[in-house]
């Protein structure tokens, strides 16, 4: 396998960037890559490079890793996710936060590409998703970090703690039911988070 760049790849910079720069194959790689997660298809590289009509030298140089392109695409979709349902929300302060993190769980656990994934790669994907070098937890802190800082703003939420370790806690519990199934063995359900959440907001 070759080995990932040091420093931002050609897609992370197109992304941060916003879709512009020098380099659209990169973000060509992205989209079939979360064309096929979405379709609940492995993310196989070397179909990957087949199809976009490049060697595996090149995609590589251009996402980094395997892994590193996941972590890509997963935010993107837990970007989108959250967002999407954060604008249909009209409840406020603590049970805004409670519906928008009940929902946002529902729908990873939910979907088909997530269930492959940790069907056939359960530990892998923890370790991606779980540790902060992949960079998909601290992404993911901090915007539950901005949900609770919007709601506070608004004079809807006072927390008696450090926002901050409030979101990294609400993460860790997003955590231990989109894993369940692979930590107790059993079926994964966001509506046992809810009081959970409730507690921890109230």
């Amino acid at each position: 396998m070759p080995r990932a760049p040091v420093g931002p790849t050609p897609l992370q910079r197109q992304l941060a960037s916003g879709g512009t720069g020098t380099h659209p194959a990169a973000l060509d790689a992205f989209r079939l890559a979360r064309r096929r997660f979405l379709a609940a298809e492995r993310l196989d590289m070397s179909a990957l490079a087949e199809e976009l009509g490049v060697n595996r030298v090149t995609l590589y140089r251009w996402v980094g890793s395997r892994d590193q392109l996941l972590v890509e695409v997963i935010w993107s979709l837990a970007r989108r996710t959250l967002d999407r349902i954060d604008r249909r929300v009209d409840e406020v302060g603590a049970e805004r936060l409670v519906r928008i993190i009940t929902e946002f769980l529902d729908a990873v656990i939910t979907n088909g590409g997530m269930q492959r994934w940790l069907a056939e790669e359960g530990e892998a994907a923890m370790r991606l998703l779980t540790r902060r070098d992949p960079n998909f937890q601290p992404r993911l802190i901090e915007a539950i970090h901005e949900l609770l800082a919007q709601e506070a703003a608004h004079g809807a939420l006072d927390l008696p703690v450090d926002p901050h370790e409030v979101a990294y806690v609400i993460v860790r519990v997003i955590e231990s039911y989109t894993y369940l199934d692979l930590v107790t063995g059993e079926r994964p359900d966001a509506r046992r988070a809810e009081p959970i959440l409730r507690l921890l907001l109230r």
